[in-house]
């Protein structure tokens, strides 16, 4: 019987602890793969805490891939092969999980005329994901820009360092520890106006001569900045845990960019074992790395935020990417990249004379944001916006006459779902439809390279920038307008 002692568990809460204790055991092999956990009315008993402690500690140990269920049996270990465990060094991981932050802006273009000048032609928009005036805290952050201008006149006068003020990444680097496990050095960090910078940095750092792959189906602004940058660029096929490995490996990538805690569109949530697999990629060649595009993971609306790939990466192979744009506004236009110290130096030795693309007056501003935790509590409130917006829609979806001919997915991840269509309309019918009758949406198959043809009867719906007084109407014309019934 799993035996744990709770007198140490110190501010996390008890499932958490719990948590922690059988994901130890489970890396370390004292839970072997396939090994049954005791039922949560049995773990609960013997360990004397309430059988909710339990549950929540498993479903957190399941959404990570850590184990898994199997219908009227119970809870089983996962298979995280050690071999990948001892490559990553995994005995030295960080296991501590929190508030997950980020993300790259998905104002997904998927045609031609989605930014165009009429785009607000739509009465609805379940594709761009502008932040609602309303939800951006503009008073606070104009008091902290006028005791910005008020108290730091002299540092606003002084040339930033190309890596952005420490005083920010000094910000950065204590959130990143206390709300996702990830123990960096201020130094360690780079902050750059926008991801689009920072990848082209990224590109001048491992060189054009690597080969980057990207995630298929994925966010296809990712491929465009490659080609952009004249850089060989290929597809990853995507399973049901994420990257698939032997698509990788036939590849020829050197660099492969994910997001494993949320991917885009999918809604996929990297297990625990894929992610070792992962890092044990990236080890076996020198030039091998990992960019790891944290994308609205902060935005998980069940359980906790997925532990970040960086934090077990004991072999300098991960480069994070995150961004402001989600948590507070897509033109906040901050975002920040976590580089490994091998490659810090090297940035320093060839990059270092950039200067910062961010104005002194937004990064003291965004400082004082973090420092007086101004950003938690935003995160939190956005947390429950966008959690009942999200009730909102399912509500009004599952209320509709035709909810029989729809299958959600992937509705807890992050902030958008998947919503699977039994209709005779192609995907392409689907969209067109949808625009005639006002809605902006997007299908699955579009984000996917090489497979256009293919239906998925599949819609992608992001809903972070649905206002709440349409959402019911929205609903109803998405729906009227793309199920057309066989019989």
């Amino acid at each position: 019987m799993l035996t744990y002692s709770f007198d140490d568990r110190g501010m996390d809460f008890l499932y958490e602890h719990l948590y922690k204790e059988i994901k130890n055991d489970i890396l370390m092999g004292n839970l072997k793969a396939h090994e049954k956990l005791p039922s949560k009315r049995t773990l609960a008993a013997h360990l004397n805490v309430s059988v909710v402690t339990v549950e929540n500690a498993y479903s957190q140990l399941l959404a990570e891939g850590y184990i898994y269920s199997k219908p009227k049996s119970g809870f089983y270990v996962c298979d995280v092969k050690a071999e990948d465990a001892d490559v990553v060094g995994v005995r030295n991981a960080c296991y501590t999980s929190g508030s997950e932050d980020h993300v790259t802006e998905h104002s997904h273009v998927i045609r031609e005329h989605a930014e165009s000048p009429d785009q607000n032609r739509f009465f609805a928009d379940f594709v761009n994901n502008s932040t609602l005036s309303e939800n951006f805290p503009f008073s606070t952050w104009t008091k902290l820009m006028r005791e910005t201008m008020m108290d730091d006149r002299e540092k606003l006068m002084k040339r930033s360092p190309s890596g952005g003020i420490f005083e920010l990444r000094k910000a950065i680097a204590d959130y990143l520890y206390q709300f996702r496990g990830m123990s960096v050095s201020p130094n360690q960090i780079i902050v750059g106006a926008g991801t689009e910078y920072l990848y082209g940095l990224i590109i001048q750092l491992l060189g054009r001569d690597s080969v980057y792959g990207v995630e298929n189906p994925g966010y296809q602004k990712i491929q465009h900045i490659y080609d952009a940058y004249q850089v060989k660029c290929c597809y990853i096929d995507m399973d049901e845990s994420g990257v698939n490995i032997d698509s990788l490996e036939r590849s020829g990538a050197d660099v492969v960019h994910i997001s494993p805690s949320h991917h885009f569109p999918t809604g996929t949530v990297t297990p625990a074992s894929r992610r070792y697999e992962l890092l044990g990629w990236a080890a076996k060649q020198k030039g091998r790395y990992i960019i790891e595009d944290e994308y609205d993971s902060e935005f998980r609306l069940v359980g906790n935020p997925i532990p970040a790939l960086q934090s077990i990466d004991a072999s300098d192979k991960v480069i994070y990417m995150n961004t402001f744009s989600k948590s507070l506004s897509s033109t906040i236009r901050i975002s920040y990249m976590v580089l490994p110290i091998p490659l810090m130096v090297r940035y320093n030795h060839v990059l270092s004379f950039y200067a910062c693309t961010v104005s002194n007056f937004d990064q003291y501003t965004l400082t004082r944001f973090i420092q007086e935790g101004y950003l938690e509590k935003h995160i939190n409130r956005m947390r429950k916006f966008y959690r009942n917006s999200r009730d909102r829609i399912l509500g009004c979806i599952r209320s509709h006459r035709l909810y029989p001919q729809v299958t959600i997915k992937e509705e807890n991840a992050g902030l958008h779902f998947l919503m699977e269509i039994d209709t005779s309309y192609t995907d392409r019918e689907m969209v067109d439809r949808a625009a005639a009758a006002g809605i902006n949406i997007s299908s699955l198959s579009q984000y996917c390279h090489g497979k256009e043809q293919e239906d998925s009867h599949t819609l992608v719906i992001n809903y972070s920038g649905i206002e709440e007084d349409i959402i019911e109407e929205a609903c109803d014309r998405l729906l009227e307008s793309v199920v057309r019934l066989t019989t």
